[in-house]
């Protein structure tokens, strides 16, 4: 009896060998999540705390380049708060989550390389070589997205949430779990985002995106990168286009893609005639 290709196996065997590959995934995480879970004064003293206090770098950077412009809002963090906790878990359920979030982020190059081996199978040789390099991109904007999120948006989401007051007569105590949230959130969401070349290349391979309908719609993206810039940062333009022309470069980015793939498609139905 000859051995079973891949490609000729059961719909439950598919099912055996991604099972494989989520467990794989897992233990990466769990792992590095009981690292992060061990190392809990640098995971939140170091990290998690930081982006609230004055001698973060985008605090620092921020304060001397408001020094030298005689702008003095460009100071953000220069009187941090203190969070407080009103459960009796909440602070160990915080650690949990925490250390859950660092393995996600710390494995997230070794999560996607499981989910890459589960599906290259199905590819055509052409379609190998196109997508070669996927892991080292995805990876990269990943990490490039969180860092983003961590040192730029996080430490004016905080400066902005942290601070506002709708009335003098309401006192703002934020909680650790609120705190925590909003950090983890705007990490995370900003590594999804810089997702968007790698989205926008497989779109453009099955036809369901085009450099036109990019074009089309690109007065509306960057309205909305604005207007999502303005509320999370303080009210002066340049932290507004610090946000936001990262976002922008990533859009513009997307459009050069989706333009190179329906090039390379047009040739290859050129060459086929």
């Amino acid at each position: 009896m000859t051995k079973k290709t891949e490609g000729e196996m059961s719909f439950l065997e598919h099912l055996e060998i991604m099972r494989w590959h989520l467990l794989r995934a897992l233990a990466a995480i769990v792992i590095l999540a009981l690292v992060a879970f061990v190392f809990k004064e640098v995971v939140f003293d170091k990290i998690i705390l930081a982006p609230k206090e004055p001698h973060f770098p985008t605090n620092r950077w921020l304060c001397q380049l408001g020094d030298m412009l005689g702008l003095e809002r460009l100071c953000i963090n220069s009187n941090p708060f203190n969070l407080q906790t009103v459960k009796m878990a909440e602070q160990f359920s915080m650690h949990i989550i925490v250390s859950m979030v660092a393995g996600i982020v710390l494995a997230f190059p070794y999560i996607f390389w499981e989910f890459w081996r589960f599906i290259i199978p199905a590819l055509y040789d052409k379609e190998k070589r196109t997508a070669s390099g996927a892991v080292f991109y995805t990876s990269l904007l990943f990490l490039l997205g969180v860092s983003f999120g961590y040192y730029i948006i996080a430490p004016l989401s905080v400066n902005f949430l942290g601070n506002y007051k709708v009335s003098e007569s309401v006192i703002s105590a934020p909680t650790l779990r609120s705190y925590v949230q909003t950090i983890t959130s705007v990490v995370l969401a900003a590594g999804v985002v810089f997702q968007l070349p790698i989205l926008v290349y497989f779109l453009s391979k099955v036809g369901l995106v085009t450099p036109d309908f990019l074009k089309k719609y690109r007065k509306h993206s960057i309205i909305l990168i604005v207007a999502l810039s303005a509320i999370i940062t303080p009210p002066d333009v340049f932290s507004q286009v610090l946000v936001a022309l990262p976002l922008i470069v990533l859009y513009e980015i997307g459009i050069g893609i989706s333009r190179r793939i329906i090039r390379q498609q047009e040739a290859e139905m050129e060459a086929d005639k």
